[in-house]
């Protein structure tokens, strides 16, 4: 807000106005950023190879805390209490970050949340390591190869395909196989985007909009 003040000259007639400057805001906390990763299984057949598709794990940590990953997985916990927690830090989030997350993994919990009639994700500041990536030619841009490129320490869990039956069938030892890969997702996509920074790699942080999501609020079920 301006605020005013009015001054006499010699003449009386004659105020002078002062503009007090606006005040400064200085962050005195750094930014909470959240590393998050999302697996899901097809469900049935939309339209040709088109599917639908259900969340069948989330893993998520904060990048100052990278080794206390929260993970859930269907057939362990009820996915409404799945998505309800994740609501809850991605509420206390200042930006969200992961691989890919602003054209799969977020619609795909906001597809989750509208299932359940849960509150839609609000409005986020985030930062994708795929869609914010600097523009090249000849490279790879998945997670897998961006991460053995850069000689990371925590290596990507690899699927082959009798290991993503497993996982989509729900099994014990499936259920083992994508905890392995969705929290080890998380964990490299932490140590990944640290490195792209360090080597201005990433492009400024980009608002997502869901469109019709309401104000972020934690939610309590």
């Amino acid at each position: 807000m301006l605020t005013f003040t009015l001054r006499r000259l010699t003449s009386p007639n004659r105020p002078v106005i002062r503009v007090d400057p606006a005040p400064v805001l200085v962050r005195t906390r750094p930014l909470r950023v959240l590393d998050f990763d999302v697996e899901a299984r097809p469900l049935h057949w939309i339209s040709g190879d088109y599917v639908s598709k259900e969340i069948t794990a989330m893993a998520w940590a904060w990048t100052d805390t990278p080794k206390d990953v929260t993970c859930f997985l269907l057939g362990e916990t009820d996915p409404q209490v799945m998505l309800t927690t994740f609501l809850t830090a991605y509420a206390r989030a200042d930006l969200v970050t992961g691989h890919y997350i602003r054209g799969y993994d977020l619609p795909m919990v906001n597809g989750a949340l509208t299932e359940y009639q849960l509150p839609a994700l609000g409005k986020k500041m985030t930062q994708d390591t795929k869609l914010d990536l600097i523009r090249r030619q000849g490279l790879s841009g998945s997670q897998e190869n961006i991460g053995a490129m850069l000689h990371l320490e925590h290596p990507k869990v690899h699927m082959d395909q009798s290991r993503w039956r497993s996982a989509n069938r729900l099994t014990a030892e499936g259920l083992q196989i994508v905890r392995e890969r969705v929290v080890g997702d998380v964990q490299q996509h932490i140590e990944l985007r640290q490195r792209l920074l360090e080597l201005g790699y990433l492009g400024p942080t980009k608002l997502w909009e869901p469109g019709g999501g309401g104000p972020v609020e934690a939610y309590t079920p």
